[in-house]
């Protein structure tokens, strides 16, 4: 398996994975973050986790993936962040670090449809766009290798709500413009990978 940025180590890479629930995604970024390691005693990894624990279920589930990447990925330190993920990238990306944002979906549902009440938090929905513009100049800016992970949900049946239909259209929004910025996009089915963009 290539390493990202391996083949030209000069360039920064940028790599988006995309696929479905359960299609091997977050596998494929530790698999490379894993890789970057094993190159280099000098090289760091850190994961973004963008997901907050609302219930039970969840802090049950968050623990568990825990748990698992620490056993597989012994060497990939984990950030929480929930918002600010322009900031995190300006803090934790270096020429010898490679860092995982695990994932953009949910990073976008904390802003777009966040838990508590919606009204009240309506000024997040407000401030999205800002907060995309920013997050993708840092993508850009980052001095070291940065693999995002990004759900594809857009080809099943689109619920019914106002709310929902603007998220989804949200989301695909995001992955386009964050594919733009990236050198690799690779979509995830059934644990398998296909390569969708490849820059030299």
């Amino acid at each position: 398996m290539s390493v990202i940025g391996s083949r030209h180590p000069t360039n920064v890479a940028r790599e988006l994975i995309l696929g479905g629930q359960k299609s091997g995604k977050s596998r494929r970024a530790e698999q490379l973050a894993a890789a970057w390691l094993a190159q280099s005693p000098a090289h760091q990894a850190v994961l973004i986790a963008t997901a907050q624990a609302h219930d039970a279920e969840m802090c049950e589930r968050i623990a568990r993936h825990q748990r698992e990447r620490a056993a597989r990925v012994p060497g990939l330190r984990t950030v929480e962040v929930a918002h600010d993920l322009a900031g995190a990238l300006a803090v934790h990306g270096s020429a010898h670090t490679l860092v995982v944002v695990d994932c953009l979906t949910l990073w976008l549902t904390n802003w777009r449809m966040p838990f508590d009440d919606f009204e009240q938090n309506r000024h997040l929905t407000q401030d999205w766009q800002a907060q995309e513009a920013m997050f993708l100049q840092a993508l850009q800016q980052s001095p070291g290798p940065v693999v995002l992970v990004g759900n594809e949900i857009g080809l099943g049946v689109i619920p019914l709500g106002p709310e929902v239909r603007a998220f989804v259209d949200a989301l695909g929004t995001l992955n386009q413009r964050v594919a733009q910025v990236c050198t690799r996009v690779t979509l995830m089915a059934a644990g398998l990978p296909l390569r969708l963009k490849e820059s030299e």
